[in-house]
């Protein structure tokens, strides 16, 4: 009876006026609530080309893509039959792994480099791809008033590690060759021998945006400079089987070089996430323990299924990358071709050395890349990579691994006549 009797008096205390206030007293408390701020470091970061292209693509149900970096192929067959037995008979494969990666699988890629990228005195971290490698090497490496340095035009993921990491404002620009797009390591000498030198300098070799591959003369030029300066050098080595005709993929293995490698690209295990660090154990820091810092607090560990799969593609499926990457220059020579109203190789087109993308160079009129991306998108159907994303506004990235044989065929024609009217037409951007 009691808590009636208060319940109702309550009740008409709350009443007419009384609840107007209370009201508006609550209405007034939120109206004068502040929303919390996002960090400046992501502020300072480049919104992501490939989900921005995504959306552009959605504008139009026929698109056909030379934008993102993939390849049309599926993983060796027999990395999935062991993936798929893993998973039906192999509890184990829902737990957590290894931070470092699993024993069996480090093991290979410990013969793996040493065998073939000449990378004895290393060991190796598996990581979720290639970019997460790279991420664990920044946060490891750097600190926020470090400079660093990228060569323009530069991996897009590369610059925005840096930016998110609070170097935004740190990152050193350097020039390649106008004609061939090789990194100019006269400038990058010259700066380790400033007073403002780097702590990290990054080549991608194979080079994505540009698909030009460096020479061994050229790597070991750029890991003796950074070395000399005691500076770190960066190797992506995502697209090392993706070279063509003369070129060879070189690592270098001194001990100021960091190595970073893909199953994305070759092995067509894009979705899979499985990459890994081959960092060098004579000498200096303790780099495995300050790496795996950072790979304990991201991801923890690469999921187990995936790194049974990646074995196997590693231990099998050689044979196989290799016929799917030599089925590659039709593809190639198709896009060139529709690059061709743009200019010719060293003349206002640049690549085809390795990797499996083309750089050109956009017409004086219609510079800006942006805005002919879009255009290509809506009015030919065909989408391409603009240049600012790299850095290097004016130009284009066209990937040609992405699309089987017919499709990219029917792409290529859609961006030759684009380019073509592009060309022609002082307007077209216009229009």
């Amino acid at each position: 009876m009691r808590l009636k009797a208060l319940a109702g008096s309550l009740s008409g205390k709350l009443s007419g006026g009384s609840k107007r206030c209370l009201s508006t007293r609550c209405s007034m408390g939120t109206s004068q609530e502040v929303m919390p701020k996002v960090s400046l470091r992501v502020q300072k970061t480049d919104a992501p080309v490939i989900v921005n292209m995504k959306k552009l693509m959605a504008s139009r149900e026929d698109v056909l893509s030379l934008a993102q970096g993939i390849v049309h192929w599926s993983p060796p067959p027999q990395a999935l039959q062991a993936a798929s037995v893993a998973l039906a008979q192999d509890p184990s494969v829902h737990g957590y792994g290894p931070a470092e990666g699993l024993p069996m699988l480090r093991e290979a890629l410990r013969e793996k480099i040493a065998k073939r990228n000449g990378l004895t005195q290393h060991d190796v971290l598996v990581t979720a791809g290639a970019n997460q490698a790279f991420t664990n090497i920044v946060l490891a490496l750097c600190d926020e008033t470090d400079n660093v340095a990228l060569f323009t035009p530069y991996y897009f993921n590369h610059l925005m590690a840096f930016q998110m990491s609070g170097s935004a404002d740190r990152v050193q620009l350097g020039p390649c060759n106008p004609n061939t797009l090789h990194p100019d390591l006269d400038w990058l000498e010259a700066q380790l021998a400033s007073s403002n030198k780097p702590r990290m300098v990054v080549l991608v070799n194979p080079c994505n945006p540009t698909g030009v591959c460096l020479s061994e003369a050229e790597v070991e030029r750029a890991a003796a400079a950074c070395a000399k300066a005691g500076v770190w050098l960066v190797l992506d080595n995502t697209y090392e089987d993706f070279v063509y005709g003369e070129s060879k993929h070189h690592c270098s293995s001194a001990p100021n070089v960091i190595n970073v490698f893909s199953f994305s690209k070759a092995y067509g295990a894009m979705g899979w996430r499985v990459g890994y660090i081959a960092y060098p154990t004579s000498g200096g820091p303790q780099l495995g323990l300050e790496l795996l810092k950072v790979q304990d607090t991201i991801p923890i560990c690469v999921t187990q299924l995936s790194q049974r799969l990646a074995l196997e593609a590693l231990l099998s499926g050689q044979e196989y990358v290799a016929s799917q990457i030599q089925d590659l220059a039709g593809n190639k020579a198709m896009v060139l071709d529709a690059l061709s109203p743009l200019g010719s190789m060293g003349n206002g087109i640049a690549g085809g050395e390795g990797a499996i993308y083309l750089w050109a160079r956009l017409p004086q009129h219609a510079q800006e890349d942006t805005r002919a991306v879009e255009w290509l998108v809506k009015k030919h159907g065909v989408c391409v990579i603009p240049g600012s994303s790299c850095g290097a506004p004016g130009y284009i990235r066209a990937a040609y691994a992405n699309l089987k044989p017919g499709d990219c065929q029917r792409a290529a024609g859609r961006l030759k006549a684009g380019l073509s009217e592009l060309v022609q037409d002082g307007n077209a951007l216009k229009h």
